[in-house]
């Protein structure tokens, strides 16, 4: 049972959790018992496709881990491809179960219908990254590809509650997408050695110390998002002070990050994007 959890990454699947819940409760400010049902069968149907996706990568990712992670379940022979694969699919046949649940259960068009054209985006963004035109291989775009996939979550829980105009969200994807894509940047620099012959990563191309640089550069939007809420609204500026312990994380990462500690830096940037996330929550609640 261990096994099966962790090739769906229990650490994603707890941002899933969290992400969806709190893309509805940004446009519902904090006020979401109301939709609770639909909120919730949304936020499985998200994380289970954090862990289909996640599965069909390590299948994928195979040859790869075999160097790079050889503990994780499929290299380490805890389970097999064959068990892998449908595995999967079971996770995909449940998560669109769940989706179109929480569709039925809105009984409102407007809604659903967005809903499911996010979920259909993030199904081709994940399919074209292991599969074709296998975005994974082609270094940043594959970065993005994830990134973009990620903060999806964010806009599609607003999206079951009817969301997606409210200005908030976008700033609060931004956020994500940008503290995700700066992550993806120092994994890659993280395994670049393992990813030698099987993909062609952004620090393949311009070199360890400009990738970090890159990345720092992306946390830096990172910050302008997070910090557009309290300068356009819908908060006031003095609550600025609920994003401290985000922005002294990013801000602190030059010094790890010019040493080359990628492992620490990957770990603080996921910290950071979840310290962000919950200080927006915060003047809602108070």
């Amino acid at each position: 049972m261990v096994a099966w959890l962790e090739l769906m990454r229990p650490k994603n699947l707890v941002l899933g959790a969290i992400t969806v819940p709190l893309g509805a409760a940004f446009t519902l400010q904090g006020q979401i018992v109301d939709e609770m049902l639909i909120i919730s069968l949304q936020t499985i149907a998200v994380m289970l496709f954090i862990g289909a996706g996640n599965v069909m990568n390590d299948i994928k990712d195979f040859e790869i881990d075999k160097l790079a992670h050889p503990n994780r379940p499929l290299p380490s022979q805890q389970i097999s491809l064959i068990a892998a694969t449908k595995f999967s699919w079971i996770l995909w046949a449940l998560s669109i179960l769940c989706l179109v649940s929480g569709a039925y259960f809105s009984m409102d068009f407007d809604l659903w219908w967005t809903t499911i054209v996010i979920y259909a985006i993030a199904v081709v963004l994940m399919v074209s990254y292991d599969h074709g035109p296998k975005t994974k291989e082609m270094g940043l775009q594959g970065n993005i590809a994830i990134s973009l996939m990620v903060a999806a979550v964010i806009i599609y829980g607003a999206s079951s509650v009817g969301g997606l105009l409210n200005p908030l969200i976008w700033w609060v994807a931004g956020v994500v997408f940008f503290t995700n894509l700066a992550r993806e940047i120092i994994k890659d620099c993280q395994d670049i050695i393992a990813d030698e012959g099987q993909r062609t990563t952004l620090p393949m191309k311009i070199g360890l110390e400009k990738s970090r640089m890159a990345a720092y550069v992306v946390i830096m939007a990172a910050l302008v998002c997070l910090y557009m809420p309290y300068w356009r609204g819908p908060f006031e500026f003095g609550q600025l002070v609920f994003q401290t312990p985000a922005i002294l994380v990013l801000i602190t990462l030059n010094g790890p990050l010019f040493k080359g500690e990628d492992a620490l830096v990957s770990a603080r940037i996921r910290v950071a994007m979840l310290l962000g996330l919950i200080g927006l929550l915060l003047p809602m609640l108070v």
